[in-house]
């Protein structure tokens, strides 16, 4: 699996990196365009926690290429996340920790104050 570095830790590139920096379920469910490939291969899988997203991944070379390209853009949302905020997310939210979306709860609650890269970030999603 391909790893970033966020805020302090490592974290796995997955679906709780995407779901952690704010994107909406319906953006990030692999169910949309991913419904059937979910349930030929991970329909035992109970959701959450990157169990799906882990499971897809798992059966990568057998997946539809709609599937795979969309996992592809998920996780090029996650890298520009991290790109744009790493340094407003260890300035402002050092203490926080990371999952469940507190990164970007903290972060838009020092909106005004955050770098032009992660208010960017912030405006076009």
């Amino acid at each position: 699996m391909k790893k970033i570095i966020l805020m302090t830790g490592v974290i796995v590139v997955s679906l709780c990196l995407i779901t952690a920096v704010g994107f909406t379920q319906q953006e990030v469910d692999p169910r949309g365009v991913c419904k059937a490939d979910v349930e030929q291969f991970c329909k035992d899988v109970k959701p959450g926690q990157g169990r799906i997203w882990s499971c897809l991944k798992s059966h990568d070379a057998e997946l539809s290429q709609a599937c795979k390209d969309r996992m592809d853009q998920m996780r090029e949302k996650g890298k520009a996340f991290g790109m744009a905020c790493r340094e407003d997310a260890k300035k402002f939210c050092k203490d926080v920790r990371p999952g469940q979306g507190r990164i970007v709860s903290c972060l838009k609650n020092h909106q005004g104050d955050l770098s032009e890269s992660c208010k960017a970030f912030f405006n076009k999603n």
